[in-house]
């Protein structure tokens, strides 16, 4: 694996203010918060800005119940042993979309494995059989162990010089999935559906020939000796962990509407409401450093307008409307700026909307939160309390992420200062932001990465 080239420090270690070496330094002083509580009494959740510790006392008598818990507990039982596996306090319409895809499974309306991609991935749908999430499998992705698409397999096992992203954390795409949307929630772009982590079971999805020859003894079991088959802690598979992001429809491939747009331009009105639905993409796609992001992984929706009552004499019609939806964010948040063989580069930032300045929207929507390094500092919080849920977590892999994400971000916030297009901003020298406590205090050193990739437009 290459290793950075980094040149001299920016700042000197003592200096707990960022600033850039391309324009004049952004105004960044801390802005400490208030306090939050935690979500549950035991239990913090990812999204909260603050997050309250708990006393001496009642830690001890937490790590002591769970340390009566059984031996598989918590992330081997089966749905009905572990239903607040699924259990979403703070978000009730998620859970309800949720219970509808295990409801779904219980009536043998199966997910649909997408054949698209690199990873085991499935349309869940509820009891109608309509489309209502995307669920990916943290064991099924391209690096897992049960990938079902087996010429991913050939190109793992025989080229694997060919194969993945070195600058990325192995089998943690269903976590940059979440993280996508969490990032998304708090600096209110509202461009990717919702997305958390679920366990989910079903007879369609990869498992391994083991784990389908025991569902089906403990079921014969249960069956002929319902003695002993009651004592099993689980009768069918196992349930499996991974990212389940709302499905969104009337959406269409960026691809296919950029097309049209080339023979059939957009109305005035809505060129603006969809360079500013394009400019909270590229906002989304800097900061977590997208590393695939072509045109045929986000989508646009496009309402024209229409009328909603020919046959009156008075027609009403129906406002026009455009969106975006960044799916597909699951090749981000490396730990280091891509530097041997490949680039990755924003495929937007080659498109005609890339050449325009930002607009004023976006700089009121996004400056004022990425100029706070309390709100940063918040960010990379929440980031962490989704990070650690991964029995793979490396905590100094994890301080290499949010160190280029706030180098991402301060490279964002100077452009947007400066009135800079996308096109520039994915110009702009490469930054990592360290950070380093002392005395309780963060202080945090910036550095250049000059290193480049061999192949720059690849």
């Amino acid at each position: 694996m290459a290793a950075n080239a980094i040149t001299d420090p920016v700042c000197t270690p003592s200096q707990s203010e960022l600033c850039s070496p391309v324009g004049s330094p952004p105004d960044v002083s801390f802005q400490p918060e208030d306090e939050i509580s935690s979500c549950g009494p035991g239990r913090s959740y990812p999204g909260t800005a603050v997050r309250s510790n708990l006393d001496d006392e009642d830690a001890e008598e937490t790590v002591g119940d769970a340390e009566r818990q059984p031996l598989l507990g918590r992330k081997e039982r089966s749905r009905t042993l572990d239903s607040d596996l699924n259990s979403f306090l703070g978000d009730p319409e998620f859970a309800a979309v949720v219970q509808l895809a295990e409801k779904a499974s219980d009536e043998n309306v199966f997910p649909e494995r997408i054949q698209q991609g690199s990873s085991g991935s499935y349309f869940s749908k509820d009891p109608s059989g309509r489309t209502i999430g995307v669920f990916k499998p943290k064991d099924e992705e391209p690096y897992g162990h049960l990938n079902p698409k087996w010429t991913k397999w050939i190109q793992k096992n025989c080229c694997p010089c060919c194969f993945g992203r070195d600058c990325l954390v192995l089998n943690q795409g269903y976590l940059s999935e979440v993280g996508a949307s969490l990032i998304d929630q708090k600096l209110e772009l509202n461009i990717v559906p919702k997305t958390k982590v679920v366990w989910l079971a079903c007879k369609t999805f990869y498992y391994g020939p083991i784990d389908r020859c025991k569902s089906q003894g403990k079921k014969y079991a249960l069956e002929k000796m319902p003695a002993v088959g009651r004592r099993f802690r689980r009768i069918g598979l196992p349930p499996k962990m991974g990212s389940f992001q709302l499905f969104v429809e009337g959406y269409k491939d960026a691809d296919f509407w950029l097309r049209r747009f080339e023979t059939e331009p957009l109305p005035e009105n809505m060129r603006r409401q969809f360079q500013l639905e394009f400019e909270k993409l590229v906002v989304l796609d800097y900061i977590i450093r997208n590393t695939d992001r072509g045109n045929d992984n986000w989508l646009i929706k496009y309402d024209l307008p229409v009328s909603e009552n020919r046959d009156s004499e008075w027609m009403m019609v129906k406002e026009p409307m455009i969106k975006i939806a960044a799916i597909d964010n699951g090749l981000a948040f490396p730990f280091k700026h891509p530097d041997s063989w490949r680039a990755y580069p924003f495929y937007w930032s080659w498109l005609s909307q890339a050449k325009v300045p930002f607009s004023q929207e976006i700089r009121k929507l996004v400056l004022p939160k990425t100029t706070d390094m309390g709100f940063v500092q918040d960010l990379c919080q929440d980031l962490l309390e989704l990070f650690k849920e991964d029995k793979g977590f490396d905590k100094i892999l994890f301080e290499k992420q949010m160190s280029v994400m706030r180098g991402q971000i301060l490279n964002l916030t100077q452009a947007l200062q400066d009135g800079k297009t996308p096109c520039e901003l994915v110009n702009m020298p490469s930054m990592v932001v360290e950070c380093t406590e002392r005395s309780r205090s963060p202080n945090f050193i910036q550095k250049i990465t000059s290193q480049r990739p061999f192949f720059s437009s690849w």
